[in-house]
């Protein structure tokens, strides 16, 4: 009897034991040696093989003509330009300032929009068709009535990236929401969750991943309707940002200075990718225990 009990307890304690080693392999930090070999060192050789298949081209006369392709000497003189002149920093602050306060309102307007739509079935019956339209319709196309609307000016600006993101963040709630298992909500109700109360405790955190992705599809529409705008309404009243950098060379037919403003416009939504919605998907992943390590 006594061995029986001895044996349990081995048993639990091995069991604990090999509990405690999963938590702690699967919360310990990884080495930085697995970050870059994994996440750092693809990008960067991506980046080195773009650059010399872009050189290539040049050197070996595929594309002779400067004014068609430059070569990245050429590009990197105008980034060099750009720099020294103090204007590199301006033309980037310029648009991401614009496009995150404008994101801000879009979230803070599309939010309690998807949750009125997604709970409410005459406001799904009557706006829903009206959010999936304007979400597919082109951003660009929000710019002309919103110059004559509100003028060449930043409210304009602001009013074509509402225009654009606040469906998709409004679609990606109502699509989360509508994933929620009901037995979440019937729990809600017997806990006295409901209401406001509700929505708050219950639904958006198990609607979470489908909100998450709204939001970056929301950024997404939102970066290019800012796009759009600068590039269509550009005025000095408004300062020089990515877009109006490409259109900028585009009327000196400078192609060193379209291609800075391309990689420019392109570094900035990898680096929001990187830095804000990644995390915030790694976070919400490993909270649901979605997150595998190879």
């Amino acid at each position: 009897m006594a061995s029986t009990e001895t044996g349990t307890a081995a048993d639990t304690g091995s069991v604990e034991a090999g509990l405690d080693a999963l938590e702690t392999s699967a919360t310990g930090r990884t080495p930085f040696r697995q970050t870059f070999t994994g996440k750092i060192l693809p990008p960067v050789l991506a980046t080195v093989v773009v650059l010399v298949a872009w050189q290539a081209l040049i050197s070996f006369k595929v594309v002779d003509d400067p004014t068609k392709l430059p070569s990245p000497a050429d590009v990197g003189d105008e980034f060099k330009r750009a720099w020294l002149e103090g204007k590199l920093l301006g033309y980037i602050w310029t648009s991401v300032s614009r496009g995150l306060l404008g994101f801000l309102f879009a979230l803070a307007i599309g939010t309690p929009l998807g949750l009125l739509v997604a709970r409410v079935k005459f406001v799904r019956a009557a706006l829903g068709p009206v959010l999936s339209g304007l979400q597919s319709l082109p951003s660009v196309a929000w710019v002309p009535p919103a110059v004559l609307w509100l003028g060449l000016d930043n409210e304009m600006m602001y009013a074509v990236i509402l225009l654009g993101a606040v469906p998709s963040i409004a679609n990606g709630l109502v699509s989360g929401i509508d994933h929620v298992p009901p037995l979440y909500l019937r729990a809600g109700r017997t806990m006295g969750a409901t209401g406001l109360k509700g929505a708050v405790h219950i639904v958006l955190p198990a609607a979470l991943p489908g909100y998450l992705a709204g939001l970056k599809q929301g950024w997404a529409f939102s970066w290019r309707s800012l796009m759009a705008a600068e590039i269509i309404a550009s005025s000095p009243d408004l300062g020089v940002g990515l877009g109006a950098l490409l259109e900028n060379g585009r009327n000196a037919s400078s192609m060193p200075m379209i291609f800075e403003a391309i990689l420019l416009i392109l570094f900035v939504g990898i680096a929001i990718d990187l830095l804000i919605f990644s995390p915030l998907e790694r976070r919400v992943l490993r909270s649901r225990g979605l997150l595998v390590k190879s």
